[in-house]
């Protein structure tokens, strides 16, 4: 008889022997001892049932172990080798993950706690540790059935590290590079730059790929991809382009999968305690600081699990208010579907996030007048996400708890969070340690202002010098006129150009403008994305060539607006004397009309004062140049079509967005150009009566950002025009590649743990292919195409959709002016009101037939 028998029965014998029939009252101590036996029992009998099942499987091999027989293969050149080895690694990986996911939400499942119907302390901590130890030995079987020894996956941070880096992946292009396996070659090197956007090499050899025979678009993807980030981003790509119903899918998808994804999250984050700020072997905590120890470090680790999930692998920092901003798209493409009951649960949902939120009340109380009392009154919020923020305000309970008393760290993820969850005592210390540092700050800063202005005087004045220099090149024709420099517009890298077209060209183009417009393009004539007070329209030049092309508009006029934006790139190009040429980042001819009848006591901007690169805080003083902005833009520029309106005066600002540093008045011909960086806020006053109209440039030093719209435009007009007018090049494009191995010791140069191979193709890239391949379904805003717009105070910043992006609605800022007004020295009367800088956001427009009342028909928010 074997031992697992032999086991099996004894246990058996034990079990029939203990039975017993628990009576309240008797000794505490006999209790005690019965429920520990049973216990134990449970315990051992459990193990021997899966034990046959263990030794019909084989141990999951570890990841480390596959991963190191894969690099050796590599500096063998054995790719068969390193492809075999490396995907298992990535497969036991993700097993591994998945079996640990699976183990712990199947045991939290079956041992659940419970509190016992005594009032006795001692029961109830036995009943306690009774769950907890079913729980304990529920994983280890779980995981031994499924893993083997747990020994076996004890990975080294070093190897985790190289794995959240994917590495893998860029072994894994060289190998099937090698083996001419293209497909797999893209997707690989694909997959390890979404994570490396800074590594040049990889760069080099995705652009080499994209011009190889044989390579499609498809093959670029991302094979780590989480299932919810592009749900999410495939709906609002939908979104931006007015797709309202199929964008609905996606986004419901991405909740849905959002999910799944926290709870895998929230059951990983349940494993060993870090003793990271412990010595291990001098660590001597007791029972329950022990525990509150190890369970405070998994209530952080599932709180930012918010983080994680909200982090694109291309970007550093998360989208915040991820979860928000997910109802925050539905409500507005539920309603643009007709859909107000969805609508109405949608915005009620949010409610539950931001229950004082303006906007968002007034879209609730207009779905419900839409849809009537009576439909609407029994519909709610989503139960799933109040149980959700319920059982997060418990966690973050629990951590401030832990926060105030034992001192542990805590930096809530939401911004969501109700005031009423901190502790009162947390509360004024962080108010007293806000002051503290703001008074500190204050002081320091008062010391380098006096220290700046000391080495601003000695530097002023040779460093506008050289700037004057600098800005001074040629104009290239005799008609263009320079109005003003950047000294006499009260800033740098900016200049005020007339004559650069004549008086017909604009009658031209702005026909151009009006009769895309009317044929459907840009926004439909809904309002502007910057304003309810007036209405946009516009056109870009790959669309004007292909209505030429379908006979829709004359040839002359598309060919004139595409001639024109390349003469203002000229002219700009060699003014600045660019040591590098200029390329087209984004084209756009708009119009702006004042909607009559909403003029009266306007108040607000037509554009609101932004920086085309970087994202402005006028409060903070300061421009992130990163992501959602458009930080490839350098220089940006507006030629105007007209006068003939009121308003709409072209400003510069200093950084806070308040004090104008210079006025610029439209007419036609005439060209405001500018540096794309923080030194040059700017902004549009309001059109109150009229039509404004310009062709909005904005230009990129860099050949790899190019726009994909001008590529196939230039294509266009070679076509249309004839082969006597083929396009050159431009200087940063690129001719035909040819593959290099330039491997020296088979170590990759910037990887110190020789993870990276360096045989992959060399720098052959054309200059227009973008790091996550954008296509036109994204956004060509000031605005990534994942996060809406603020529509909040400065106070509380949070997203909120748009109706439409503002692919052209205007360059991150217009500009041009007429009889220029230049403020020289400012004085409190020239800042800008505080209430015309926030502007007001479009209000999407509802068929007569539903607009029985006057109500705050939903908004769009506010762009920052």
């Amino acid at each position: 008889m074997g031992g697992r028998e032999v086991t099996g029965r004894l246990l058996a014998q034990r079990k029939q022997s203990l039975q017993f029939t628990f009576h309240p009252g008797p000794s505490l101590s006999n209790m005690a001892v019965c429920y520990a036996c049973l216990t134990l029992l449970a315990l051992g009998s459990a193990r021997v049932g899966s034990a046959d099942s263990m030794a019909d499987r084989l141990p999951l091999e570890p990841y480390d172990r596959l991963f190191s027989m894969a690099v050796d293969a590599y500096y063998r050149d054995d790719w068969q080798g390193v492809i075999l080895n490396m995907e298992r690694a990535l497969q036991n990986r993700a097993a591994l993950r998945r079996a640990k996911i699976h183990c712990r939400a199947e045991c939290s499942h079956k041992m659940k706690f419970s509190i016992a119907n005594s009032s006795h302390d001692l029961f109830m901590d036995m009943n306690y540790f009774h769950t907890v130890l079913r729980k304990a030995d529920c994983l280890k079987v779980c995981e031994g059935e499924r893993l083997g020894p747990h020994s076996l996956h004890h990975i080294s941070e070093e190897v985790q590290l190289e794995f959240h880096k994917r590495t893998p992946y860029n072994y894994l292009q060289v190998a099937y590079f090698k083996i001419k396996m293209l497909d797999k070659a893209v997707a690989a090197a694909h997959t390890f730059f979404m994570v490396n956007p800074d590594h040049l090499e990889m760069r080099q050899n995705l652009e080499y790929y994209k011009m190889m025979a044989g390579v499609k678009d498809a093959d670029f993807k991302d094979l780590e991809a989480k299932a919810h980030m592009e749900a999410f981003r495939q709906g609002v790509r939908l979104y931006t382009d007015e797709q309202f119903k199929h964008s609905i899918r996606f986004l419901e998808n991405a909740l849905e999968e959002y999910f799944k994804a926290n709870a895998e999250c929230r059951a990983l984050c349940e494993g060993p305690y870090n003793f990271d700020g412990y010595n291990y072997m001098e660590y001597n905590a007791d029972l329950y600081q022990a525990i509150t120890d190890h369970y405070i470090q998994v209530l952080g680790c599932k709180q930012n699990c918010v983080t994680e999930l909200a982090i694109r692998p291309d970007r550093e920092a998360p989208i915040e208010d991820f979860l928000p901003t997910h109802l925050d798209y539905l409500q507005f493409a539920y309603y643009n579907s007709e859909n107000y009951s969805q609508a109405i649960e949608c915005t009620k949902t949010y409610l539950l996030f931001y229950p004082n939120d303006e906007v968002m009340n007034q879209n609730l109380q207009y779905y419900q007048a839409v849809l009537g009392d009576e439909l609407s009154r029994h519909l709610t919020h989503r139960e799933d996400i109040q149980t959700y923020i319920a059982n997060s305000l418990l966690e973050k309970e629990l951590l401030y708890f832990a926060n105030e008393i034992f001192g542990v760290t805590f930096i809530d993820p939401d911004k969501w969070t109700p005031e009423s969850v901190i502790p009162v005592k947390l509360k004024a210390k962080q108010k007293a340690e806000r002051e503290t540092a703001a008074r500190i700050s204050e002081e320091i800063g008062n010391l380098m202002k006096e220290i700046e202005n000391l080495v601003d005087e000695k530097t002023k004045e040779s460093s506008e010098i050289v700037k004057m220099v600098k800005e001074g090149g040629p104009l290239l024709f005799d008609s263009v006129q320079v109005v003003m420099n950047a000294r006499l517009l009260n800033g740098t890298q900016r200049v005020l150009l007339d004559g650069v077209i004549t008086d017909e060209e604009c009658q031209e183009m702005r026909y151009l403008s009006n009769a895309a417009a009317s044929l459907g393009d840009g926004y439909y004539g809904r309002p502007s994305p910057h304003t309810p007070n007036e209405r946009f329209q516009g056109v870009t030049v790959l669309k004007a060539l292909k209505l030429s092309q379908k006979g829709t508009i004359p040839l002359k006029t598309s060919r004139l607006f595409y001639d024109v934006s390349e003469k203002v790139r000229r002219i700009i190009e060699s003014y600045f004397r660019m040591e590098t040429p200029l390329h087209f980042a984004y084209s756009h001819l708009v119009c702006r009309t004042a909607v009559e009848g909403m003029q009266d006591k306007r108040e607000d901007l037509s554009h609101s004062v932004h920086v085309d690169n970087c994202i402005l805080n006028s409060e903070a003083l300061e421009c992130p140049k990163q992501h959602p902005a458009y930080t490839e833009r350098d220089y940006s520029a507006i030629l105007y079509l007209n006068h003939d309106f009121e308003g709409g005066n072209f400003i510069f600002t200093e950084i806070d967005a308040k004090v104008i540093t210079a006025m610029v008045n439209p007419k036609c011909g005439r060209v405001v150009a500018f540096s794309s960086g923080a030194e040059n806020p700017h902004g549009v006053q309001a059109v109150t009566k009229g039509q404004r109209c310009g062709v909005a440039l904005w230009f990129t030093l860099d050949p790899t950002q190019k726009e994909r719209e001008r590529i196939e435009a230039d294509d266009l007009v070679n076509m249309l025009f004839g082969m006597e007018e083929e396009l050159q090049p431009d200087e940063g494009d690129v001719k035909e590649p040819v593959p290099t191995d330039h491997r020296t010791d088979h170590r990759p140069s910037d990887v110190p743990t020789d993870h990276r191979p360096s045989d992959v193709p060399t720098d052959h890239r054309p200059s227009d292919v973008p790091t996550d391949h954008r296509s036109s379904d994204v956004p060509t805003d000031h605005r990534s195409s994942d996060v809406p717009t603020d529509h909040r105070s400065s106070e509380r910043p949070a997203p909120e959709p748009i109706h439409k992006p503002q692919d052209g609605a205007e360059p991150a800022g217009d500009a041009a002016e007429q009889e220029t007004e230049v403020k020289g020295s400012m004085t409190e009367g020239s800042k800008v009101p505080e209430h015309m800088i926030k502007t007001m956001e479009p209000a999407p427009t509802v068929p007569d037939t539903k607009s029985t009342a006057a109500l705050n028909i939903p908004s769009t928010k506010q762009e920052l």
